[in-house]
């Protein structure tokens, strides 16, 4: 693989997981919305778990590529984030026992939180970090990760950081508007959250072919 079509992969990824993770959190409210409502509170709550989720996945994406600065490995962290979004959608049971409704992990864990803790605010904010922390974090490795892979002399260091960061935000902001603006409005929650494991395990199948031809 050429160094130009490396560097092309990098930022498609970067997009796509950009557009991805910004999804997935709006994606969120629709989860949190019929156990703990859609007012500030729950917005608030989204935002301060996805902004931790970031933080805790940069430090740990950039130890660990300066460990291992393995596309590969990178792939395996994506593939992580996939399983944790299909993990919320698993059936597990029927909801109060009829066996055609069924109940899934994702509201099962939102029931036992609002039912465990009487703080609506404590409540919504676990409940959030329930169902988007971990895929987020496992997404935010993504960054520190390109900017080592890409690094090749320090005369370039801040235009390939700029240019990862700038082209993951702006998937970003599209995930964020395709989101909230149509596909919310038009497929359930659980078909999107399929819909982004799927996009997200292509992204991380892509990576591991990358660490095969680099």
């Amino acid at each position: 693989m050429s160094d130009r079509t490396f560097r092309l992969a990098i930022y498609l990824n970067g997009f796509v997981l950009g557009f991805v993770l910004m999804g997935f959190e709006m994606l969120g409210s629709r989860f949190l919305n019929p156990y703990f409502g859609s007012g500030i509170n729950t917005w608030a709550a989204l935002i301060s778990v996805t902004l931790f989720a970031l933080t805790v996945g940069y430090f740990i994406g950039g130890r660990v590529v300066d460990r291992w600065p393995s596309p590969r490995l990178l792939g395996v962290l994506v593939l992580m984030a996939a399983v944790t979004m299909v993990l919320i959608v698993v059936p597990v049971g029927g909801l109060d026992g009829d066996p055609i409704e069924w109940e899934y992990l994702g509201e099962t864990m939102m029931i036992a939180v609002g039912e465990a803790v009487p703080d609506d605010r404590a409540g919504v904010t676990l409940a959030a970090a329930g169902l988007i922390f971990a895929p987020i974090c496992l997404i935010a490795c993504y960054s520190p990760f390109a900017v080592r892979l890409l690094l090749v002399s320090t005369d370039s260091s801040g235009q390939q950081v700029g240019n990862v960061y700038g082209i993951s935000t702006f998937g970003n902001i599209l995930g964020t508007l395709a989101t909230s603006f149509w596909l919310i409005p038009s497929i359930g929650s659980k078909a999107i959250t399929l819909t982004f494991a799927g996009i997200t395990v292509l992204s991380a199948l892509m990576l591991m072919l990358m660490g095969r031809r680099r």
